[in-house]
């Protein structure tokens, strides 16, 4: 993970169409740098009292994750989140480039349209994420940001701001460092660490939380 990071970092330095810009470029916009960096929050859904919190990591090119939005984050929403028993937050990994720009473009929705998109992009992942062409993936992901109302002069501006991008690896930097995160998806259920599990062994965790 920490080699993937130094790569992301360049990337972020050049912004999500970067590929014209030269290593002089990327060095002058890291110097250039502005001197507070964009925030970059948690994307939350449920009641902020809710007495359980569960936080994933996970990465839109990861397939174990895709497997876990469609088995368990559904249930997962309709029996605890939206009863107001849980507040869930997901923080995004980004293993390659491919991720990041996904990730860019959900966040380009805004909190509203954030979880929808989501949705989206787990749904359709073979689809959007299966070129090698970047080019080709940029495209795909600027479909599904117009399938959420957003137009090609929004995407465009999102998924160039490379200060943005830079801020989402390093803010994903801290957050795996922190919490000791080494592979997608891992699940707090208040504040302890799990790995991938069915919905079965996830709602029992929930219940004893609550009991």
């Amino acid at each position: 993970m920490k080699n993937g990071l130094a790569n992301l970092a360049l990337i972020a330095a050049l912004g999500a169409f970067g590929t014209a810009a030269t290593a002089q470029d990327a060095a002058q916009t890291t110097t250039e740098a502005p001197a507070e960096a964009p925030a970059v929050p948690d994307m939350v859904m449920g009641q902020a009292d809710a007495p359980v919190e569960i936080i994933e990591y996970g990465s839109y090119t990861c397939s174990h994750c895709a497997d876990f939005h469609e088995n368990v984050f559904d249930k997962l929403k309709a029996e605890y989140i939206d009863t107001g028993k849980v507040r869930f937050v997901f923080r995004e990994v980004y293993f390659d480039r491919y991720g990041l720009w996904a990730a860019m473009v959900a966040r380009c929705g805004g909190d509203m349209r954030y979880f929808g998109i989501a949705d989206i992009l787990y749904d359709t992942q073979r689809e959007w994420a299966g070129s090698s062409d970047p080019s080709v993936v940029v495209q795909n992901l600027k479909r599904i940001g117009k399938q959420a109302g957003m137009d090609d002069a929004t995407l465009d501006q999102c998924m160039q701001d490379g200060a943005m991008a830079q801020a989402m690896v390093e803010t994903y930097e801290a957050n795996v460092q922190k919490d000791g995160v080494e592979g997608t998806p891992t699940i707090f259920v208040n504040g302890t660490k799990h790995s991938n599990m069915t919905y079965d062994d996830l709602k029992a965790l929930i219940e004893e939380e609550l009991s």
